[in-house]
């Protein structure tokens, strides 16, 4: 099937409803609580079938233990557009009808957990077929409305994009569903989990995330915040309404313009170094700002402000030279991903100096 067309239900009688749902927030907000009970709900009450893909039960816990240092943003970029394509390649089953194969390059644990994901749910028969790469569609997977719900923290924007590009790829229903949880709630409960992520982590994405904003992204409008602690029934009307809506609404295909494209991108190139440089100053001049509220001494100030407009420079030359030592994937075409890597490398230099054995009073 090209991208775009429509998916044709089982046996012919008409056009596949499929869609994708983004759930998204902090960690320990109770997403995937949420995505269960959603999950149940529509199965019974509706009749459709649902499949929740949860990036913590899918993300290969065995590449993380083998690192030797904390993952770089980069590498959980590359590792979350692969598990897409893995989503992808399942849509492909579903809409053309056929067995879904398996991607001659993959990471081999990921997918493993991606299609043990798919069997615990019924979409993918336990039948042996892996000898050939193929995996059998269950009879669940092909009949009635189709929703994936793909659990994960999203907290940047430019994710949840990536998973609007597929389902404007192929004609799907599209829609968010953010969790909304305070920190000290998600804090309280992560601390009860037997793997807890450092306190420090989710302290940092909440003020880093990025909430569904859909006065000011037309490809967010199907999107619904739901409060938690909440029972899932509490929202039920309204999130039916938003599921229904989205399905009912697929996201319209665009056509590649090839000489569109090309002008885009030869724009973004001209543009892109000089937005970096003004979005750089400007972050470096905050992080000052905060240092000096948190009254670090001005020998520290002097050297934190060398370190970061090292670190600003060395973005910038990355950029011009393509030096990748940053910036270590395949393309850097947009400003969100050479923000959300120069946040990451500024907060390392940050936690030197903002901790308190490093501060000289």
């Amino acid at each position: 099937m090209k991208p775009g067309g429509e998916a044709r239900g089982a046996r012919g009688e008409g056009p596949r409803r499929l869609g994708l749902c983004v759930l998204c927030g902090l960690p320990a907000a109770g997403k995937s609580t949420f995505a269960r009970a959603l999950s149940r709900r529509l199965r019974r009450e509706r009749g459709w079938t649902v499949g929740v893909v949860a990036y913590d039960d899918v993300m290969p816990d065995a590449f993380l233990e083998e690192a030797s240092a904390r993952p770089l943003p980069s590498q959980w970029k590359l590792l979350r557009q692969e598990l897409l394509k893995y989503i992808e390649y399942f849509l492909l089953a579903v809409i053309n009808g056929c067995q879904m194969s398996a991607p001659a390059n993959r990471t081999e644990a990921m997918w493993e957990d991606f299609i043990t994901c798919l069997k615990d749910q019924d979409l993918l028969s336990s039948a042996a077929l892996e000898a050939q790469a193929s995996y059998l569609l269950t009879k669940t997977a092909v009949s009635g409305p189709l929703f994936l719900i793909l659990d994960d923290n999203f907290y940047y924007q430019s994710m949840r994009y990536e998973v609007y590009q597929l389902a404007r790829k192929y004609s799907l229903g599209f829609c968010q569903l953010f969790i909304d949880c305070s920190l000290e709630t998600c804090l309280q409960r992560n601390g009860q989990r037997p793997r807890a992520l450092p306190a420090e982590t989710i302290q940092l994405m909440a003020r880093k995330i990025e909430e569904p904003s859909p006065g000011k992204n037309a490809w967010e409008h199907n999107s619904l915040t739901v409060q938690s602690p909440a029972c899932p029934s509490e929202a039920s009307p309204k999130v039916t309404d938003l599921l229904l809506t989205a399905l009912e609404n697929p996201v319209k295909c665009v056509e590649d313009n090839v000489e569109q494209k090309e002008t885009d991108r030869i724009i973004c190139s001209t543009n892109i170094l000089h937005q970096a440089d003004q979005t750089l100053r400007r972050i470096v001049s905050q992080t000052m700002k905060e240092a000096k509220d948190e009254q670090v001494p001005p020998y520290n100030l002097k050297l934190l402000a060398e370190e970061l407009n090292k670190l600003k420079a060395e973005f910038l030359e990355d950029l011009r030279q393509g030096n990748k030592k940053y910036l270590c994937f395949k393309q850097t075409t947009e400003l969100s991903d050479v923000i959300s890597f120069f946040h990451y490398e500024k907060d390392r230099i940050v936690q030197k100096y903002f901790s308190k054995q490093h501060l000289k009073f």
